[in-house]
C-alpha cells in the first residue's frame, strides 16, 4: 500500500497521505476511533467491506504502528484477535474531526451525520480551532500556510 507520493514526497502531507491515503484505512480508524470498534466482524458489519480487503487494511495499520493486535477469547468459544488503536492511532482523533467538520459544513446531507467531540469527564462540547500562541482563534480563511522544515518546529 504506501508509496511514493508525487515529487516532494518529503512533505509531511505526502508521508501521511503514504498511510492514510485510501478511504477504507480512514473508515476503520472512524469506527475505531468512535464507535470503539475492536473486533473485526464490528469493523465488517459497520463499513459492508470485503473481509479480504479489511484484514489487509487491518494489517497494514499495525504495520505502521496505528493499531495492535490482541488476542481474547469469550467463554465458549476460540481465541480470536482484536483491534485496538495505538497511541500514535488514538492521535489521529484530530484528522477525523477535521475531516468531519469539513464534510459536515462543505458537504452537507439532510440525512447525514457526524461526530460530535467533548470533554471526556465534564461533556464539555469541544471544536476544532486554530488558536495562536496567546489562545486567540483564528479562522481558517485568514491563514496562509508556508512550507517549512520539521525540524524547524
Amino acid at each position: 500500500m504506501p508509496k511514493s507520493l508525487g515529487k516532494d514526497s518529503t512533505c509531511s502531507i505526502a508521508r501521511s497521505l503514504e498511510v492514510l491515503g485510501d478511504r477504507w484505512t480512514l473508515l476503520i480508524l472512524r469506527e475505531a476511533l468512535i464507535e470503539g470498534s475492536t473486533r473485526f466482524q464490528e469493523f465488517r458489519e459497520a463499513l459492508g467491506v470485503a473481509p479480504n480487503l479489511l484484514t489487509q487494511r487491518l494489517a497494514f495499520l499495525i504495520d505502521e504502528g496505528l493499531m495492535t493486535r490482541r488476542t481474547y477469547q469469550e467463554e465458549g468459544t476460540r481465541a480470536r484477535d482484536e483491534y485496538v488503536l495505538t497511541e500514535t492511532g488514538r492521535t489521529l482523533n484530530l484528522v477525523i474531526a477535521a475531516l468531519s467538520d469539513w464534510g459536515r459544513t462543505r458537504r452537507p446531507r439532510p440525512d447525514g451525520t457526524s461526530p460530535s467531540y467533548a470533554v471526556g469527564d465534564t461533556g464539555t462540547p469541544v471544536r476544532l480551532a486554530f488558536v495562536t500562541d496567546t489562545g486567540d482563534t483564528v479562522d481558517a480563511e485568514q491563514l496562509v500556510a508556508h512550507r517549512t522544515n520539521d525540524r524547524d518546529f
